[in-house]
């Protein structure tokens, strides 16, 4: 992965807005934000910055945010629901 390191600075998560640091092995920008630390590919040499492109932390490295299944909510049974309203 060969990105200019002035453009690096000024390259923030389009999620959150936090600075995104470069995975060289993944090919990957990735968010410093904990709480978001979405994954962005890079695709020769030119970042992807769509939150769909992305990669959620939980989905590991093969899988995109979409792939996940992670939307669901939980399936613990004691969660509200729409009918519990």
């Amino acid at each position: 992965m060969n990105l200019n390191p002035a453009l690096l600075e000024i390259l923030a998560c389009p999620a959150c807005r936090s600075p995104l640091h470069p995975d060289d092995a993944a090919s990957e920008l990735v968010c410093t934000n904990a709480a978001c630390g979405l994954a962005f590919p890079v695709r020769d040499d030119i970042p992807v910055l769509l939150v769909d492109e992305a990669r959620r932390p939980d989905a590991g490295a093969s899988g995109s945010a979409g792939e996940s299944g992670s939307d669901a909510g939980p399936t613990d049974g004691n969660s509200p629901t729409a009918t519990d309203a």
